[in-house]
């Protein structure tokens, strides 16, 4: 693909990465979207952050840190099974992946669109009502994105969908995931 795609995949890959199960690793330079392998007899290129897409990458590997640490959902139980749910796995007419990801009371919604077409109206499926707010948007302006999204925060319906009681209707971008958590405030029911 163009820049913008080559971009907006590494961007989509690191939010899959931070968000599906499992540790994190990066070799080294690679959260400033080089475009050649490090070499050990050099520096890293720090020159490349003067691009705004370089640094982007950059500023997108930082939030996924920090809301790495400040979910239990995204980190907890990574080795439990209890702490991960498929929503769909098999959109192929989408090229989509959601799933759930949980710790006690702690959840994190992700969806992830593999192409380069926006998907606006997707059904996604959410297990508890209320507020959901768009917690991380790799498409956004401050990664180098189209700044496609859901400004706000989103109610949930009680509308099944992929084996989920309630959902919410999400506007998906291009070549992006989204990572969708319980609006401040909520205390579940049950």
């Amino acid at each position: 693909g163009d820049d913008w795609q080559r971009f907006a995949n590494l961007r989509l890959l690191y939010t899959f990465q931070w968000t599906y199960p499992g540790k994190k690793l990066l070799f080294m330079g690679d959260e400033l979207a080089q475009p050649w392998e490090w070499d050990h007899r050099g520096q890293l290129p720090w020159h490349l952050l003067g691009d705004p897409r370089h640094g982007g990458v950059r500023q997108l590997v930082a939030d996924l840190n920090r809301l790495y640490r400040e979910h239990g959902a995204l980190h907890r139980r990574d080795f439990d099974g209890r702490g991960f749910q498929w929503l769909r796995w098999d959109d192929a007419d989408n090229s989509t992946l959601s799933f759930v990801r949980r710790a006690d009371d702690d959840l994190a919604v992700v969806v992830l669109n593999f192409t380069p077409v926006p998907r606006p109206g997707y059904r996604l499926g959410v297990p508890r009502p209320g507020a959901w707010q768009e917690t991380l948007n790799s498409d956004s302006r401050f990664y180098g994105g189209s700044d496609l999204g859901n400004a706000g925060v989103l109610e949930a319906e009680p509308v099944p969908c992929m084996h989920q009681p309630w959902s919410i209707t999400v506007t998906l971008p291009p070549l992006a995931g989204l990572l969708l958590t319980q609006a401040r405030g909520f205390r579940p029911t049950a």
